[in-house]
């Protein structure tokens, strides 16, 4: 989701993917969606006056965008929160731009985009699956150990504000390991097996049947869309080599994906802040 989010390999642009969450007060999908409507509308009205100004002006473009990002979020969750969070997402972002670029890909720098997430471009596809799984998992390695790094603090400082920030951090990078393009996991089960993107979308079309969500539904039409693009290219046989991993690349790929995620689970347990009437 992004969760980072993310990039697209064979078009060299990110889907969205969810990156919000109150860990404190979980009011229904419609009254957040209300309270969401006001800033998407003023975002959407900035962006459109200055945007074009702002991606040309690429030392600007990042912070300009974390900086519309904050004000976004902070109609709905207040500014402290929102500048942690957003520094949260620039995090988990900067694990895939690190390891694009050590691989030798040209890649921006993140540019975010208001309760949908952050996006990271690249130039071209990485030379295999293995390399795409490394990629993809460098984002919630990296915004793991951030989240970590956030709860630490809030034990020193006995802060809710970074105890809820943290919980939401393993939040964000343990929703981004489910196995469903164009989240993180999905692209790193691509090295595992095709099928896993299934379970993926099952899941998650689960997920919005029981708890509607409007960002659920956006991910799980591009999921759907990807997933057909990607199976029917495999298919055909247009990619045989991309998708060959050798073994002891797919169990390691496992093995980080598994602990990545039991890491994010045990977070969230010691840093749920409980519901305070």
């Amino acid at each position: 989701m992004s969760g980072y989010d993310p990039y697209d390999p064979h078009e060299g642009r990110q889907a969205p993917e969810e990156h919000y969450y109150n860990p404190i007060k979980q009011p229904g999908w419609r009254e957040v969606a209300r309270k969401i409507w006001a800033p998407l509308v003023a975002t959407g009205a900035f962006l459109l006056k200055f945007g074009a100004v702002l991606f040309k002006l690429k030392v600007f473009a990042t912070a300009g965008t974390m900086l519309v990002s904050i004000a976004a979020y902070s109609f709905v969750f207040g500014w402290r929160f929102a500048v942690g969070f957003v520094v949260l997402l620039l995090v988990h972002e900067m694990g895939h731009v690190i390891e694009l670029r050590r691989q030798g890909i040209p890649a921006s720098a993140p540019l975010f985009i208001p309760f949908l997430g952050a996006v990271v471009g690249m130039k071209q596809m990485p030379q295999n699956a293995w390399h795409e799984a490394k990629v993809a998992l460098a984002g919630p390695i990296l915004g793991t150990a951030g989240a970590g790094a956030v709860w630490a603090a809030a034990v020193a400082y006995d802060s809710e504000l970074l105890r809820a920030l943290a919980f939401t951090g393993f939040f964000l990078n343990l929703f981004n390991l489910l196995p469903i393009v164009p989240l993180d996991g999905g692209r790193a089960v691509a090295a595992l097996h095709p099928a896993l993107w299934l379970v993926g979308l099952a899941g998650l079309g689960l997920l919005t049947y029981l708890h509607p969500n409007p960002i659920l539904i956006i991910i799980i039409i591009f999921g759907a869309l990807e997933l057909w693009r990607r199976w029917q290219a495999r298919r055909a046989g247009y990619q045989p080599e991309y998708y060959r991993v050798e073994p002891a690349q797919r169990v390691l790929v496992a093995l980080v994906y598994v602990g990545v995620a039991v890491a994010c689970a045990i977070g969230m347990t010691y840093t749920h802040v409980e519901k305070t009437f």
